[in-house]
C-alpha cells in the first residue's frame, strides 16, 4: 500500500491550498517541505528579537477574490483578518498627497484636493475597467483553456463595439494606457507602480491588464492576516492536519520517482536528500518552482517538455525588501503625524501602503539602470508599516517596516557580489524615503533584515530572485504558463500535477493556482473512479 495518496512537494501557499481542497475531499494527504517551517514565501519569523518580519508576500489582496478562506473554514483553524483602509498612500516631492481608500468616492475626494480634473478622471477610469477586471477574476479562477478565456475575457460583457474596443486596449503598456488616462502625473505614478509589482515596466507591450485590475483594489479591499502573512500558511497547515494530512518539514525532496507502464512513465513518489521514500497511490503534485520541478524529475522528463521549460524565461530578478525593526514610524512631510494627531483619520497613511514614486518618467529611469545590470539609482519603494494596524508584530512602542524596491538585478554587470552591495543599497534605500520622511535616520533603526535577489534565492527557492518564478509577459501567461503543454496544472508525466507562481495565473498571495490545480486533480480521479465502479470521496471545491 502506498504511504498516502497525495504527495504533495513544497509547502508554499498555493501547495497547501491544492492540499487542503483535497485532503476535505477525503484523501490521504502528505506534503513535504524543504524548509523548517511551512508557508513558502508567505511566512513570518522573528530575525530581530521581538519583532516578527514577513519572509515574502504581506498584503492580502487577491486572496480576497477568492472562496478559499470561506471554503476551507480557515477562520476555524486560527486565521484571522484584519480589514486594512486606506489601501495606499502616495507623497509627492511637492508635498502634496493621495490616498487611495476602499470607497471610490471618498478616494476623488482625496484626489479632488489637488485635482478636480483627474477626480472625474479617476472615477470614469474606475467605471470603464471595472466589467473588464472582474473577468479577469473569473479567468484567475478556472483553468487558462481557450474557452474559460473567452468567456471570461472576450465575451464576459457581450459583442458591443466599445468592448471590442477595451480589447484592443490590451496590446499597449500601461504607461501609455495610463499617460491618456489621466491629466496630471499622480494618478499614472500611483497606478503604474503597482501595476510594476509583477515585474514589467510601462512601455512593455501588452502589459495594460496590470494597470486596468487597479478597480478591482476597491472591489477586495486590502488584508493582513493578525500576527503576520505567514498565519495564513499556518492556518492552512493546521486545517490539513484537521483533515488527517501529514506535513513533514525540513526535509528536501531529491527526486521525483517513476515507474514504467504500458502508457508511459508515471510518478508515483518523491525520494528525499537522506533517502527516505514516499509512495502516493493516485498522484503527485509539486509546488515548487517549475525548473526546480523538472531538475527532480530529471530523465523521465520529456525532452520536448525539458527543452520548452529551458527556454522559459526567469529573468534576472526585479525587486528585494529589507525588514526594518525600528524606533518609531515614518513621519511624511506631505502629511505629517502631528497634522493628523486628532482627526478621525490618525496615522491612515501608516495603515496603508506607502508608495514612493513621484511620475512613471522616475520609474522608467528605475527600470533602465536595471537594464544595465546595476542596482536604480532612485529607487521605487513601497513602505509597508503593518504593525501600525498590528502591534503584535513588534515591542510595545516599536514598529516594523519594510521597504520594498525595483529594481534590482540578480546578476550585476559589474561582476560585484550581492553580499558587497547589501548595504550600500540599503543605505540608497533609506535615503530614498528620507526625501519624503526625513525622521527615518540611521538611529531610529533598531535592527534589519535584507533580502537581496541572492537571498530570495537562496532562501525561498525562487531561482535568480523572481518572485514571480516567471516573467509575467503575456508570452508566459494564460495558455502559455509555464508553457502550452502544461498550462492545466498537469505536469509532463502521467500522475505529475503542478501549481504555485509558476502556473496560471502568476505570483502574488492568491491561492487560484492552488485551488485550480486541485480541481484538475479531483477532476481526474473522479473520472478514474468512475470508470473503475468504485464510490467517490466527497469533494469540495
Amino acid at each position: 500500500m502506498a504511504d498516502c495518496d497525495i504527495l504533495v512537494v513544497g509547502a508554499g501557499h498555493n501547495a497547501l491550498v491544492c492540499a487542503g481542497y483535497l485532503a476535505q475531499a477525503g484523501y490521504r494527504v502528505t506534503v513535504v517541505e524543504r524548509r523548517p517551517k511551512v508557508g513558502g514565501a508567505v511566512v513570518t519569523e522573528e530575525h530581530v528579537p521581538g519583532f516578527h518580519f514577513d519572509l515574502g508576500g504581506s498584503a492580502h489582496i487577491l486572496i480576497n477574490h477568492t472562496p478559499i478562506v470561506q471554503d476551507l473554514r480557515l477562520a476555524d483553524y486560527g486565521l484571522d483578518y484584519i480589514d486594512l483602509d486606506p489601501l495606499f498612500f502616495m507623497p509627492y516631492p511637492d508635498d502634496t498627497s493621495v490616498t487611495v481608500w476602499r470607497d471610490v468616492e471618498r478616494t476623488c475626494e482625496n484626489i479632488a484636493k489637488f485635482s478636480p480634473e483627474d477626480a472625474e478622471n479617476y472615477r470614469q477610469y474606475i467605471a470603464r475597467w471595472l466589467p473588464m477586471s472582474e473577468g479577469m477574476v473569473g479567468a484567475f479562477l478556472n483553468a487558462p483553456t481557450p474557452l474559460n478565456l473567452a468567456r471570461y475575457l472576450a465575451f464576459n460583457r457581450g459583442l458591443r463595439p466599445s468592448a471590442l474596443d477595451e480589447l484592443n486596449q490590451l496590446i499597449r503598456g500601461y504607461g501609455q494606457i495610463l499617460r491618456q488616462s489621466f491629466a496630471g502625473p499622480q494618478l499614472p505614478a500611483l497606478i503604474g507602480w503597482m501595476a510594476a509589482q509583477s515585474g514589467p515596466p510601462p512601455t512593455e507591450p501588452f502589459s495594460a491588464p496590470f494597470a486596468l485590475w487597479h478597480p478591482m483594489y476597491h472591489v477586495s479591499g486590502m488584508k493582513r492576516p493578525r500576527g503576520g502573512s505567514g498565519m495564513l500558511t499556518q492556518a492552512l497547515a493546521r486545517m490539513i492536519e484537521a483533515h488527517g494530512g501529514q506535513i513533514i518539514t525540513g526535509t528536501p525532496i531529491k527526486r521525483l520517482m517513476t515507474e514504467q507502464r504500458a502508457a508511459g512513465p508515471r510518478v508515483i513518489g518523491a525520494e528525499t536528500a537522506d533517502g527516505q521514500r514516499i509512495t502516493a497511490g493516485k498522484a503527485v503534485i509539486s509546488g515548487a518552482h517549475i525548473r526546480t520541478t523538472m531538475q527532480m524529475l530529471g530523465e523521465a522528463a520529456p525532452p520536448k517538455h525539458r527543452d520548452l521549460i529551458d527556454r522559459a524565461r526567469i529573468g534576472n530578478g526585479f525587486g528585494m525588501v529589507v525588514r526594518f525593526a525600528v524606533e518609531e514610524l515614518p513621519d511624511y512631510t506631505a502629511l505629517p503625524i502631528a497634522a493628523t494627531a486628532n482627526g478621525a483619520d490618525h496615522g491612515h497613511q501608516h495603515i496603508a501602503m506607502q508608495f514612493i514614486c513621484p511620475d512613471l518618467g522616475y520609474l522608467e529611469r528605475a527600470y533602465a539602470d536595471y537594464l544595465a545590470g546595476r542596482p536604480s539609482r532612485e529607487p521605487a519603494l513601497i513602505s509597508m508599516t503593518w504593525s501600525a494596524a498590528d502591534p503584535s508584530l513588534a515591542p510595545e512602542g516599536k514598529h516594523v517596516m519594510f521597504l520594498w524596491g525595483q529594481y534590482y538585478p540578480y546578476e550585476l554587470t559589474s561582476g560585484e557580489s550581492w553580499e558587497d552591495l547589501e548595504e550600500q543599497v540599503t543605505t540608497t534605500m533609506l535615503a530614498t524615503l528620507r526625501q519624503y520622511a526625513p525622521n527615518m535616520t540611521d538611529d531610529k533603526i533598531i535592527g534589519k533584515l535584507v533580502e537581496t535577489p541572492l537571498f530570495l534565492e537562496r532562501e525561498l527557492g525562487l531561482h535568480r530572485g523572481n518572485v514571480m518564478h516567471l516573467e509575467m509577459s503575456v508570452d508566459q501567461m494564460f495558455l502559455l504558463r509555464p508553457a502550452m503543454n502544461m498550462s492545466t496544472y498537469r505536469g509532463p508525466v502521467q500522475g505529475l500535477y503542478l501549481t504555485g507562481a509558476s502556473t496560471h495565473p502568476g505570483g502574488g498571495i492568491m491561492g487560484a493556482a492552488g485551488r485550480n490545480a486541485a480541481a484538475a486533480v479531483l477532476h481526474d480521479l473522479s473520472r478514474r473512479r468512475l470508470f473503475g465502479l468504485l464510490p467517490l470521496p466527497q469533494r469540495s471545491i
